[in-house]
């Protein structure tokens, strides 16, 4: 919990981007957006040849399938049957200059990932029953990588942050925070 007053400061171990320095659960970090799934394309290539029993999961925001460097492993994975991979995307719908309809529309979004020949399934993400019942199917289909969209709203229950672009980057001053907290411990 320590951790937490130190987020995205200078010198914290919880960086503005996920970094694998120091933080239990992250094995890899990228700079540039959009390497990351080239990376666990990688990694789990390797498992596969390998015969090992694990998976390789990689995190993504909407605002990274704007790059290149995805779709590259978007069509490679499939191709070589990486039913160890899993690709879970944070679909807010908003990224770091705009909206994804405004920057660079993505839609349709899940038909696009099933083009290229993976397993899509489509989730609240913002319930958690959803999110561990979409993971305890994994793979979705034998011989195809997955992909989990995760529908949600940036900053959700915060009627000051839903779905407001200006908290993408910007953290809240002491009186913003504590209203926040009123806010959440109101949400069901």
């Amino acid at each position: 919990m320590e951790w937490l007053d130190t987020f995205y400061q200078n010198g914290g171990r919880l960086a503005g981007h996920a970094t694998h320095s120091g933080v239990p659960g992250v094995e890899f970090s990228t700079g540039s957006l959009g390497h990351g799934l080239s990376v666990a394309t990688g990694m789990a290539l390797t498992g596969k040849r390998d015969g090992a029993p694990w998976r390789v999961f990689a995190l993504l925001s909407d605002g990274e399938c704007d790059e290149g460097s995805t779709w590259e492993p978007a069509l490679f994975a499939p191709h070589h049957r990486l039913d160890n991979l899993v690709a879970i995307i944070d679909y807010n719908k908003i990224q770091s200059l705009g909206h994804t309809k405004e920057v660079l529309d993505l839609d349709p979004f899940a038909e696009k990932w099933r083009a290229f020949g993976w397993a899509v399934q489509e989730i609240d993400g913002h319930d958690m029953s959803k999110i561990i019942a979409a993971l305890t199917t994994i793979p979705f289909t034998q011989g195809k990588p997955s992909c989990l969209i995760a529908h949600t709203v940036k900053g959700k229950g915060v009627s000051f942050m839903e779905d407001k672009l200006l908290w993408h980057y910007r953290n809240p001053s002491t009186e913003e925070y504590q209203a926040a907290i009123i806010e959440i411990e109101k949400m069901p």
